[in-house]
């Protein structure tokens, strides 16, 4: 994950809290971790569906995290650029994803 910025793309809105971010992912990457021992274990179902749970909650605290960061940076910026259009739009279908799962 760079935060150079592309042809299509200027710095991420994340880019100054992107160590946070990495530290978060990684641990809900052992939250998975644990759910696949907790499988190979033969844990009781809703103990199991508990820790799904809060890995779900956890990955969708990222994506606000991350939308809040789009709306903030990238939208503002090309707010300013006079044409925030497009952001809006790549906004609108990111929490159109969000709210589907």
């Amino acid at each position: 994950m760079s935060d150079e910025p592309t042809p299509q793309h200027g710095p991420h809105g994340y880019s100054g809290d992107k160590a946070a971010l990495v530290s978060r992912l990684r641990r809900i990457e052992g939250q998975i971790r644990g759910l696949q021992r907790m499988v190979d274990e033969d844990t009781y179902c809703i103990d199991v569906l508990t820790q799904i749970s809060a890995a779900k909650s956890a990955l969708q605290a990222v994506a606000v995290g991350l939308l809040e960061d789009h709306l903030a940076h990238c939208v503002v910026d090309a707010a300013r650029a006079g044409d925030p259009s497009a952001k809006v739009k790549e906004a609108s279908d990111a929490i159109a994803r969000l709210i589907k799962s």
